[in-house]
Parts: C-alpha cells; structure tokens; sequence
C-alpha cells in the first residue's frame, strides 16, 4: 500500500511534510516566522550535518602578520668586490634603465631577472655594512619590490648559487649592487 493510495494517507502524508518543512524553516532561519505551510510535501529530508568546523576564519590581517618576514640584506665578497645578496646569499643587481623607484624590467625581463620582490606586511633588514636605504615600491602588476637607495633590486636567473655574479655587466645595462 502506498502513502498516497488512501485520501486519509494522502492527508497523513501532506500533514507530515508540512510539519518537517515547518520545523526545518524553523530550526534554519533564526528570527524568521514561518506563517504560511508549503503547498506541497518536501520529498527528501535534509541529510546534511551541521559543520563542527570553527566558525570564524582567521582575518586578513591575522593572516598577514603571521605569514610576515625578515628579509635581511647583507654584504658579500668576491672577484667584483662587494656586493649586496638576498635572499640564500643571492647577488643582487640593478638595471640601469630603472628610474628612482620604477622599474623598466617586466614580461621576459623579469623571468631572467626576478625582480626582489616581498609582501606589505614583510620588514627589510640592513646587514652589517649596509649603508643606504632599503625600501619597497609597488610595481605594475602589484607586486611590492625592495629598492637600495631608491634602485630597484633584481635576481639573476643564471645564478645558481650564492655569491654568484654571472650577471654582472650583461647588456652594458646590468650591474651587481655595491653596499
């Protein structure tokens, strides 16, 4: 027999719907008053559990202090003399194209020669016997980039270790970064 086949199982089977739709709208929307019933029966019951995951996510400026680093911009020796490294002793460089604070390097340029590049929220450090100024600058695609004295600050893609200066001197236009 089937819930329906009867007019006293057609009005049980109404009657039950309308109490579980009821409920559920009840249950779900806080302050809302469910005055009307739902003209027809729901066919399926919720079969979702509440999350039992936290209910507030970190913000972005939690997030942000704690993903926040040190960059610490040192001094390295070699055959050129001495020269600022980054980030694993990297050498850095600057383009002699670059005006104060804007960089003419972007698209293939800045695949060969990363740009020194950190977030808002990170702090620059001067090394022992780093003298200038190190800041950051917005460039074009967002991104915050570190400058020296104003210079902006590249990578060499070719340098595969630190204190390598394969850059130095590449186009007339390229140059490591005295301190």
């Amino acid at each position: 027999m089937y819930l329906f086949d009867r007019p006293s199982g057609w009005l049980r089977g109404f009657a039950l719907g309308t109490a579980t739709v009821a409920l559920a709208a009840a249950c779900s929307s806080a302050g809302a008053s469910a005055t009307t019933a739902p003209t027809t029966a729901p066919t399926t019951a919720p079969t979702t559990a509440p999350s039992s995951a936290p209910s507030a996510a970190p913000s972005a400026t939690e997030e942000a202090s704690a993903a926040a680093e040190t960059y610490e911009v040192k001094v390295a020796s070699g055959a050129l003399g001495k020269f600022l490294v980054g980030e694993d002793g990297k050498t850095l460089y600057v383009f002699k194209k670059d005006s104060p604070g804007v960089s003419a390097c972007s698209g293939d340029c800045a695949s060969n020669w990363p740009p020194f590049v950190v977030s808002a929220s990170d702090t620059l450090k001067a090394g022992d016997g780093v003298t200038g100024k190190l800041a950051t600058f917005k460039r074009a695609d967002g991104t915050m980039q570190v400058t020296y004295n104003d210079a902006p600050l590249y990578y060499f893609a070719a340098d595969k270790a630190a204190g390598d200066t394969a850059g130095q001197g590449i186009g007339g236009n390229w140059f490591v970064q005295a301190p």
